[in-house]
């Protein structure tokens, strides 16, 4: 039987890094590409070969992405890794996100504080890039970062990719995300007067990722809010969790014809009509 095709790799060499600073908070930035900017913020433990991947196919529409380092080692292998190494990346990675004040892991109703330094990150890459605004993608830990974020008017695509913050322990942090009331009134605001669409996606399944949130995105967002949710059986069968996760990444089968892949081809497909420019192919007849 032929394996199935995996999530492509990048290499982390190829990408130019500097500090971005603002508020008295610093993270360095990976960038690569030209265009319109989007913001790949990565999931546990890190910026990753898949997510470099995932970042290098925007490069290849035409996008200018830029890659938030919050914590973790950039480049690191986890699916390489030696399971104690493993263990080690990742409780690193926990430890270090529970002790800083820039992360909110179990409180309802509250964005993590360094979403502000986001927002001042995508309002910079705009003025760097130009075009018509920002894309912002959030995965896993980060998925709620993205729609935090889209209460700056320049994100015009935030992606929510498994968001899993708050840790669904309680009903209460289940049917909830980590944006607060008011922020996402503004972000429904927007839907409602300017046809943002907040697109989320996840798998039925995924104890990170409750069917309760969705639910609520539904509730507060209406049809702003475009869910898509696969089966179990769509993930890649090598993805290291027990359950399917990661969507765009380690639970990806990059083939035609499957799940993962459309709901890749989903992401990708409303960033360039969004963020880029219609081509002569794209415009309508004049006939």
């Amino acid at each position: 039987m032929t394996a199935k095709k995996k999530a492509p790799e990048g290499d982390l060499s190829t990408y130019a890094c500097e500090s971005f600073a603002r508020g008295g908070v610093v993270h360095p930035v990976y960038r690569k590409g030209s265009g319109p900017a989007v913001l790949v913020i990565t999931e546990m433990p890190g910026i990753s070969p898949q997510m470099l991947g995932f970042a290098d196919r925007l490069v290849a529409l035409g996008f200018s992405v830029a890659l938030p380092q919050l914590f973790g080692v950039p480049g690191f292998d986890l699916a390489r890794a030696a399971a104690p190494a493993r263990l080690r990346s990742a409780a690193r990675v926990v430890y270090d996100v529970c002790v800083s004040r820039e992360f909110t892991m179990l409180a309802t109703g509250r964005s993590s504080p360094v979403v502000d330094w986001l927002r001042a990150l995508a309002v910079h890459e705009h003025e760097r890039c130009g075009g018509p605004g920002v894309g912002a993608i959030g995965m896993c830990f980060t998925g709620g970062f993205a729609l935090a974020m889209a209460t700056e008017p320049r994100v015009l695509v935030p992606v929510l990719s498994q968001p899993s913050l708050p840790l669904g322990l309680t009903a209460r942090q289940r049917r909830t995300i980590d944006c607060g009331p008011h922020e996402l009134a503004t972000v429904a605001d927007r839907c409602a007067r300017d046809g943002l669409r907040v697109l989320g996606l996840r798998f039925h399944g995924d104890p990170l990722v409750p069917a309760e949130r969705f639910a609520f995105l539904r509730e507060r967002l209406g049809d702003g809010f475009v869910a898509v949710e696969l089966d179990q059986r769509d993930g890649h069968p090598e993805e290291l969790l027990k359950k399917h996760h990661s969507v765009l990444t380690g639970g990806l089968v990059d083939e035609p014809g499957e799940p993962t892949h459309a709901a890749l081809q989903q992401v990708l497909a409303l960033l360039q009509r969004k963020l880029l420019p219609a081509r002569p192919s794209d415009e309508p007849s004049s006939a």
